[in-house]
Order: structure tokens, then sequence, then C-alpha cells
């Protein structure tokens, strides 16, 4: 695992966390790293999501990562505890999930409110296991910073990201856009069938995976935010400090995210050059975090996204341009 020291400069610094640990995929054929082939026991926190029963499926049936396993899961009600077990082939069910401690050392929460991320992995935090939470982080950034504070004071890896994000095609994105210097405005596309009152807290239950690859690509320097309703359908606009202008058009039915910019010579669109890695970066570098103790992204990005939804959350309510309030880590 990192050493303390380099752990928490990794943390706290930066946007990304890609130049600390670019992932597996971006890496290619490496020498071995230490705890590269440590084996890895997997508790889950819940199994409301269909993602509990797809991490059963990529690490105990297709055993993608030779040496990773989930062995338990604690699941939200006693039928989605054996869904996740009989499709993701996990061998026991917990009924509390303090059962699990001491028996993994790695841990995966999967609410769907991210409301109760944080109260579930924090024993775990303090007890050292490397976490990864699944999107989003967690409802408020502020109760984000502390429980990351804790983190690193303990000095245990935590990590939390989209998978739309954290997948070659937005990396490979991003880099195209470096060299791009005419980019006056953005639209980007995405899904959020369950519109921006859910019961799995609104605008954070799938706005993440339209608003994290944004951050991933053009920056997390986001000033302002406004959402737009009429019938039912939902935009939001973002105002940049540099100026620029980014639009994401919720959808209802088309499944999928597309990304275009206005350039001098007109509207372009965002087309990744490369496949994805097989097995998806997303779960190569959550294994990797796991292993090594290395981080995928810093923490002051996790945080930055949360307060955009926080930010979006707001504008919901009010249809106005809310500033987004940055909770500095």
């Amino acid at each position: 695992m990192a050493t303390r020291r380099n752990f928490i400069r990794m943390a706290g610094a930066g946007t990304l966390a890609a130049t600390a640990w670019p992932g597996i995929a971006a890496l290619g054929r490496q020498p071995e790293r230490a705890g590269e082939n440590k084996k890895i026991r997997i508790g889950i926190i819940g199994a409301e999501n269909s993602h509990t029963r797809n991490y059963g499926k990529i690490f105990n049936i297709e055993k993608r990562f030779p040496g990773v396993e989930v062995k338990y899961v604690w699941g939200e009600t006693e039928a989605f505890a054996l869904r996740a077990q009989k499709e993701g082939g996990i061998p026991d069910i917990v009924k509390d999930p303090a059962e699990m401690m001491g028996k993994i050392n790695a841990l995966i929460v999967d609410h769907r409110h991210p409301k109760y991320h944080l109260p579930a992995a924090l024993p775990f935090v303090e007890a050292g296991v490397p976490t990864f939470i699944d999107k989003p982080f967690c409802y408020r950034a502020e109760k984000g910073k502390a429980f990351l504070e804790k983190a690193m004071e303990k000095g245990t890896p935590v990590t939390s990201y989209s998978s739309i994000a954290q997948s070659d095609a937005t990396f490979d994105i991003r880099d195209q856009v470096k060299g791009m210097q005419d980019i006056e405005q953005v639209v980007r596309y995405g899904v959020n069938r369950a519109g921006m009152h859910n019961q799995y807290g609104g605008i954070f239950f799938y706005g993440v995976h339209t608003v994290q690859p944004l951050m991933y690509i053009f920056g997390d320097d986001i000033r302002e935010v406004r959402m737009t309703e009429n019938g039912g359908n939902w935009t939001a606009s973002m105002a940049y400090g540099n100026g620029l202008l980014a639009t994401l058009v919720f959808t209802k039915g088309h499944y999928g995210w597309d990304t275009y910019v206005t350039v001098k010579k007109g509207v372009q669109k965002l087309v990744s050059r490369v496949p994805e890695s097989d097995p998806p970066r997303q779960y190569a570098d959550m294994v990797h975090m796991f292993r090594t103790g290395e981080l995928p992204r810093t923490y002051q990005s996790i945080l930055d996204g949360v307060s955009v939804l926080e930010a979006m959350e707001r504008s919901v309510e009010t249809k106005k341009w809310e500033e987004v309030k940055f909770v500095k880590i």
C-alpha cells in the first residue's frame, strides 16, 4: 500500500489523480508493483442496484480479476440480498454489515440514495479497509469532507466515480480537448429517466453520469448553474470561470451520453478514438486501489462533483442561477 505521506499527497492535490495513477488501461504492460497480486476479499453493502449483481458477475462468475472475489453482501431487503447472491455468485449474505468486519480487505458501498453511503462506510474506513463508494459519493459535500479527512487521518484509500466518467473513452476525449483552443460552448446529452424529484436524491441519482464526465473533460471550475424545465424536460446551463458555457440535456428515452462542442468551423461531436479496455477501466482502477492504495482520482475532485450537484439541486427548486459553493479539503 502507498505510504501514508504519499497517500495524503495524492488525495488532496489536483483534479484527477490520472497524473499519479493513469489507470491500468492507459499504462499497458507494467512491471509488477507491490501488492499487485494481493488476494482481495470484498464485502458489499447495498443490493438494491443492479451494480451489486454486476460486481458479483465480474469478480466471482467471470473471474475477470484472478484473486479478487466478492465474499459477502448485505441487502436493504432480504429479496435484494438473495437476488444479488444468486445472480452474482456471492457466497454469503450477512444480516448486519458489521459481520463482515475482520473478514474482508476491501469494501464496496452501493446504495441508490447517496445519503446512506458515508454512514455505512465509516466503520470500515476507520478500521483501515480500502473502500469504493458507488456513484454518487455522498449527498452533501461538507459531510463528504469530514469523511475524507477521517480517511486521510487513518491512511485508508477511498474513491468513488461514475462508470461513464472513469472510462477509456472519457479520458481519450479529455486528451483530444487539450489540443482544441477555440471551444466556445459545450452541449452534453445524458439520460435521467427518473426525473429531478425521484426518491433517490433527485439530480444526484443519475445526473452524476452527465456531470462528472463534463468535469473530467473540461475541468472543475464551474461557477454557476441553472436548471430549466418545460413539460418535464430538463436542461442545465453551466458557466465556467473561463467563459465556457456548457448545456446539459437530460433525456428520458435514449440511453447514452454524447458530447458536442462549438468551434470556429462549426459544431463538432467528440468521439473516442480508442476501444474500452477489457475488463473495463472502472473495475481495473478499483481493483488497483484495493491492492496498492493508489487513488484513481483526488479527493478534491470527488468533492467538487458533489458541490456542483448540490448547486443543481438548489436550482431545480429556484429555477435561477445558483452559485457553486465548493468545499475545499
